[in-house]
């Protein structure tokens, strides 16, 4: 793969070590790195919204990519398939009912079975802060989010005087993992000039019993942000990027050898525009995914078949949003649109197959009935078109897409609790991987393009917070009615076919969690997270739905001393549809429960300066988890048998902040 001058070797890293001391400022000054390895996240301030930073050290081994970073927050699970670019799941659901916003653009991949998923173009450390919302409780940021909106955003660096300001880190770990992060901005009370990077690398791991998984993977990316800040009230940033990587994965016939990504954005924000005018914000972006598979590095391909292919996603999308301030009324309003075009490279260059355009009209209200009791309410109208290009199908569809909630949200009297219940409807388009890779639509033997219908959920979502001194509980939990739920049925038969049918479903789960100052220097911390999905048409479960999970973490910590063991108890998971799910996995069996253990400890060296080094799995457990890829046979994993998660992990990290 090629390289770019932007990437960030380890001697890169070392130069930063020598910033004067003096310039010490937070990377992130409204969230900055913590001196504390994450154990359990916790919401902030309602159960409704996971607000965290994607710099705070993290055990299991820090990620690799975006799913691997989500799959550590209550509730999220991770289609597997190897060493890294799994497929994010939240509450069972899975692909565009989860949007995933990077400084308020999406990346969307290209590969048919999702092998680029969205996430796999993250560097979790490369953001300052991940905003989870929960279920259809927001309409800001597009259409369709069913199962939640994440947003992982990098935040303006503030200067009161020229400086330097920044993090560094390098990690080191078994299975010759090697990372190198930098986040660099250079400033004054005019503009910054900011640089993140980021330059990773992992070889095969072995499970616990010694067995090795393909699945080495190499990863860099590097971005560019100039801002110009001409009053404390105005900010002009101007955006680029690119990215590559390879991968191999032990349950698909091709590697990904190449990953790469290209960039751009525009973002205009002016705040205090008048006395109820607070604020005013608009960007454009553009993002284009170029991926590459191919099975040539195999033995089978040298013998009988080598395959390559290449396919590419061009996204351009914006918004315009204003915000209004009254004495108990906040009004957010605006308009976004985005544009994707999917494309595959033949001998004769590249030729678009599916093109895609939403434009959405949004408005969110926030009303304070009384000091204790708050009103949120919003709705939003979508127009979406999809068009298939593909030779010899060229079709057209358009569709009106409604969506909106109201929610309140109390405060009690007497007692630190938080109160809140909303209803929301969304109703989401299907998406490229639902009308172009399946072989066939409902009916058994035509297109999906025109079969497929919109998913319409209508949910309930309810949860409550406990906070004081010692004790911080929360919990959150959900029931949901999907009316033309988009379900893969995979062909029981050798040659792989696909049918994509909508059937009507029932959801349900939750999560909860506590965190407890037991002593002055030990702190405990539990979470649990359940779903469940029932099929109402046919009277059987829905696939792809991860099993019980509970983590649970005893933290001691002294001075500049930190050590932290942890334990996650995962059940068996028994409603299964079999030869059901979506593009990516299905169910191929009821899996078994497993306990690993796990433990870290940190040591504040200085101020800015901190050693992390952890173990992974201590007991060296072999384990699969539920929700994975079927193995592929040209690495003698049979169809129907489970990819191993590794054994015992090694990590040492250094983490410098200026």
């Amino acid at each position: 793969m090629s390289h770019s001058p932007l990437v960030l070797s380890p001697l890169t890293l070392a130069l930063c070590g020598l910033v004067s001391p003096s310039c010490v400022v937070a990377a992130s000054p409204t969230l900055p790195v913590q001196a504390s390895t994450l154990t359990v996240v916790a919401p902030l301030t309602t159960p409704l919204e996971v607000v965290t930073s994607p710099k705070t050290p993290r055990q299991p081994l820090p990620a690799s990519d975006g799913s691997d970073y989500l799959k550590t927050i209550p509730g999220f699970a991770q289609i597997r398939n190897g060493g890294t670019n799994g497929d994010p799941v939240f509450r069972g659901m899975f692909g565009s009912r989860l949007r995933m916003l990077m400084n308020d653009s999406e990346m969307l991949g290209a590969c048919g079975s999702r092998m680029d998923a969205p996430s796999s173009y993250l560097s979790p450390e490369n953001f300052d802060l991940m905003t989870l919302t929960k279920g259809p409780e927001t309409v800001l940021w597009g259409p369709g989010n069913s199962a939640g909106t994440l947003r992982f955003e990098r935040l303006p660096p503030s200067f009161t005087q020229p400086g330097v300001q920044g993090s560094a880190s390098l990690l080191a770990a078994s299975r010759q993992r090697f990372d190198q992060n930098a986040d660099i901005a250079l400033g004054n009370e005019d503009g910054y000039l900011r640089l993140t990077g980021n330059h990773a690398r992992s070889s095969d791991y072995h499970d616990g019993s010694g067995n090795k998984v393909p699945s080495q993977w190499r990863k860099w990316n590097s971005d560019i942000a100039v801002g110009w800040t001409p009053d404390t009230d105005t900010l002009l940033e101007l955006t680029a990027g690119q990215g590559n990587g390879s991968a191999r994965y032990a349950g698909r016939s091709m590697d990904g050898s190449q990953f790469k990504r290209q960039s751009l954005g525009v973002k205009f924000q002016k705040e205090n525009l008048s006395e109820t005018f607070t604020q005013l914000t608009s960007s454009i972006y553009y993002n284009n995914a170029d991926h590459v598979m191919d099975n040539l590095s195999r033995p089978a391909a040298q013998s009988r078949m080598p395959m390559r292919s290449e396919v590419g996603r061009q996204t351009l999308g914006g918004r315009v949003m204003g915000t209004w301030q009254w004495h108990a009324t906040q009004l957010q309003s605006g308009v976004d649109m985005q544009s994707n075009r999917h494309r595959r490279k033949t001998h004769g260059g590249w030729r678009s197959d599916a093109q895609f355009n939403d434009y959405g009209l949004f408005s969110e209200l926030r009303y304070r009935i009384n000091e204790r009791d708050q009103l949120i309410s919003g709705a939003r109208v979508d127009l979406a078109q999809a068009e298939d290009r593909r030779v010899g199908q060229h079709a057209t569809r358009r569709q009106w897409l409604p969506a909106g909630f109201m929610r309140i949200e109390h405060e009690a009297d007497n007692i630190p609790v938080m109160l809140y219940a909303g209803l929301g409807y969304t109703e989401r388009f299907p998406d490229y991987w639902e009308l172009f890779s399946p072989t066939y639509g409902a009916d058994g033997y035509s297109a999906a393009f025109q079969q497929v219908h919109p998913e319409k959920t209508t949910q309930l979502d309810i949860g409550a917070k406990y906070q004081d001194k010692q004790l911080n509980a929360w919990a959150s939990a959900y029931l949901g009615w999907v009316d033309d739920f988009i379900l893969f049925r995979y062909s029981p038969t050798p040659r792989r076919t696909t049918q994509v049918s909508n059937v009507d479903a029932l959801i349900f789960g939750g999560e909860l969690g506590a965190s407890y100052q037991w002593l002055e220097h030990w702190k405990l911390d539990a979470s649990l997270s359940y779903a469940q999905a029932q099929n109402r048409q046919q009277h059987r479960p829905l696939p792809q739905i991860p099993p019980l999970e509970t983590r649970a973490g005893v933290t001691w910590q002294h001075g500049a001393w930190q050590a932290t063991g942890l334990v996650r108890v995962v059940s068996a998971q028994h409603r299964v549809a079999r030869g059901q799910g979506n593009v990516v996995g299905k169910d191929f069996g009821p899996s078994a429960g497993f306990v690993i253990f796990s433990a870290n400890s940190r040591y504040q060296i200085t101020d800015t300066l901190a050693l992390s080094v952890g173990v992974d799995n201590l007991l060296n457990k072999t384990y699969s988890e539920h929700l994975n890829l079927a193995g592929n046979s040209s690495f003698g994993y049979p169809s129907a048998t489970r990819i191993n998660e590794p054994g015992r992990s090694y990590w040492g990290k250094m983490t410098l902040t200026f």
